[in-house]
């Protein structure tokens, strides 16, 4: 069988990965590797219990012996490694555990897989790594040249993994490819996030927090989107590359709590409140996607005001998921 070892399995692109490459290849023995942090949980890949092409580690993507087994017993040929801190807000206040896992863990992983003669390693990235593009520029977007500007100790670990991995590559000659991808959002996300957190909130009829004026401008992609390109990739990016992955659906954060609020009949002035913003705010992202759509013949099908209708209407069909995802956290 073709065995994959999949890193941040549990989490919430993880699990939704997962799902699509067991209904996509019967020929797949996936290695879920997940930590189980507070973000991972084995209630994601609840609806795969049973199948016994999955098969669930529990550890740490930095743990070298842990990963030297698992290759051993299981023949791991391809990576698809997504394990990572990845909350901005965490990172502000502690950036240790971002180091750890984004870079110690990347470099170890790195490590391990070039000993073992991996044959394709796609580590999953952010278009955080660029930093801001100006308000005034609506004609610019980030393309796969783009320096790298990082501006919070996420996007900064973040930058620093996609400097190993590339020089994994041109230094050993390892597979590698790296992807950068905008704003996920769909069914499993942990509601820190804006969009789980906007919708629990007002589930729970609690005012949602939008940071400074709500003008920061982001580009949104439905989670199914992003899993469909990385397994294309998997199986037939060219090495070596970047692929910057975007929805193009770009939007303040103002006019997506509107649409937000407009979805579950609330209104403005009585769900909305202000709140100071976080330090280090990008003010706006946007992704270029010429490249990928060129090789790969990609672009996104899911249309955001059908898909957030249905993502809501999941959180509201999964209030026990939700509510003690809070309750770990």
């Amino acid at each position: 069988m073709r065995a994959i070892l999949l890193t941040g399995a549990a989490g919430f692109i993880g699990c939704n990965l997962a799902r699509l490459i067991l209904r996509a290849d019967p020929s797949v023995r996936l290695v879920a590797l997940d930590k189980l942090t507070y973000a991972g949980s084995l209630a994601n890949l609840e609806s795969l219990k049973g199948d016994p092409r999955l098969i669930f580690v529990h550890g740490d993507v930095a743990d070298s012996p842990l990963l030297e087994r698992l290759w051993a017993e299981h023949g791991i040929g391809e990576v698809l490694h997504l394990a990572a801190e990845s909350h901005v807000d965490r990172g502000i206040l502690a950036s240790g555990p971002f180091v750890h896992s984004n870079v110690v863990g990347t470099q170890i992983l790195l490590d391990v897989a070039r000993a073992r003669g991996v044959r394709r390693f796609v580590h999953v990235s952010t278009d955080e790594v660029y930093g801001s593009l100006p308000e005034d520029r609506p004609d610019l977007k980030f393309t796969e040249s783009t320096p790298l500007s990082p501006n919070s100790p996420y996007s900064a670990s973040k930058a620093a993994a996609d400097c190993l991995v590339r020089a994994y590559y041109h230094t050993y000659g390892m597979p590698v490819l790296i992807t950068r991808c905008s704003n996920n959002y769909g069914p499993h996300q942990f509601p820190e996030k804006v969009i789980p957190l906007f919708i629990t909130h007002l589930l729970q009829d609690k005012p949602v927090p939008l940071y400074g004026d709500g003008l920061n401008v982001r580009d949104w992609i439905h989670v199914e989107d992003h899993c469909q390109v990385l397994w294309e990739l998997l199986n037939r990016g060219r090495t070596g590359e970047v692929y910057n992955i975007g929805g193009e659906c770009e939007m303040t954060n103002r006019a997506l709590t509107e649409t937000i609020l407009r979805e579950m009949g609330r209104t403005w002035e009585s769900s909305v409140r202000f709140v100071p913003d976080r330090p280090g705010h990008d003010r706006r992202y946007a992704m270029d996607i010429t490249k990928i759509r060129r090789e790969m013949g990609w672009s996104p099908r899911r249309r955001f005001d059908e898909a957030i209708r249905e993502t809501i209407a999941w959180y509201r069909d999964h209030e026990s998921w939700w509510r003690a995802a809070i309750q770990s956290s």
